[in-house]
């Protein structure tokens, strides 16, 4: 079960977090962007070569200290079919560095529809008389809020492939209480969502008691992730709002079960913009101060497990 495989990573590395490769032109060295835009001129092109590099450069500096990358399709998206082809690399590139790659897409559909995204994002596509794979990645993010619908067709291809997902559960926004918190019979929307993802893992059980089906729940709101911990012990956990959302390593406590697993905190800018954040870094030392980032991030979350 693909989430096996994001456990092994988190225990031989001793490091429960995945770094979010959610990169802006801003976030990316001067010299990076201007290498690029000298090739290929200021086009989308030139955009997603840049990336691209950036990108190479912290998952070489992180790969041996950090379990997971997590890539927002958006980010790559806002520079065209270009930036498409740099995520489908920033993927592989990642995945030939020992790297699990949850790729952040909340995708939401129903029926056939949906199964084209999780053999988009997770299977292979047929093309004649081959099958190719399209993005690569080893699991999705999936808005559940149409039901089992938008859900049952991203079991099938986990089923096939080896994969898992991520359901929205309950969010770092803090708009995410308008419907989330409202109850029905007397219970959350966000707990019988997550109680949907514990039905719905049954289907992928994994050998380390956590299913296939995680939840995406946010650092912003512990009593919440601490209820859903207790309430979902097969669900494992994709915690967003991490540093530069508010969330400290106080708050992503409740998220671990008794043996320090349960959870993946992730953390975006706060590790693609080290360089800027600390002290008298060199632009061309942004790996190496993301690299730094992330192992006091690691320390920051361990010391509460």
């Amino acid at each position: 079960m693909s989430l096996d495989r994001m456990i092994e990573g988190i225990r031989r590395t001793g490091n429960p977090t995945v770094a979010g490769l959610d990169p802006k032109l801003s976030y990316i060295p001067a010299y990076i962007r201007e290498a690029a835009f000298a090739e290929y001129g200021e086009t989308l092109e030139g955009a997603a070569a840049a990336i691209l590099t950036y990108n190479k450069g912290l998952i070489d500096a992180l790969c041996d200290v950090v379990p997971a990358v997590k890539p927002q399709a958006a980010y790559y998206e806002m520079y065209g079919w270009p930036g498409v082809k740099t995520l489908v690399e920033t993927i592989a590139y990642a995945k030939e560095k020992g790297m699990f790659v949850i790729t952040d897409g909340k995708r939401n559909d129903i029926g056939t529809t949906m199964e084209a995204y999780a053999t988009a994002y997770l299977g292979q596509t047929a093309v004649g008389s081959q099958m190719l794979t399209a993005f690569g990645g080893d699991a999705l993010t999936v808005n559940g809020y149409l039901g089992s619908d938008g859900i049952r067709p991203m079991l099938k291809v986990c089923q096939e492939q080896d994969a898992g997902m991520f359901v929205l559960v309950k969010t770092s926004n803090p708009s995410s209480g308008e419907l989330q918190d409202r109850t029905i019979d007397g219970k959350s929307v966000y707990r019988t969502m997550g109680d949907n993802c514990e039905e719905w893992g049954k289907e992928l059980m994994g050998k380390y008691g956590y299913s296939g089906v995680g939840a995406v729940v946010g650092a912003t709101y512990p009593e919440q992730l601490s209820e859903l911990r207790a309430a979902l012990p097969h669900t494992y956990f994709l915690v967003p709002g991490y540093g530069a959302q508010g969330g400290g390593a106080k708050d992503v406590a409740g998220a671990f079960d008794k043996d320090g697993l349960g959870a993946i905190i992730n953390s975006s800018r706060g590790i693609l913009c080290a360089w800027q954040k600390e002290e008298n870094c060199a632009p061309e030392d942004y790996a190496g101060a993301a690299r730094r980032e992330a192992i006091r991030m690691k320390e920051d979350i361990t010391s509460v497990l």
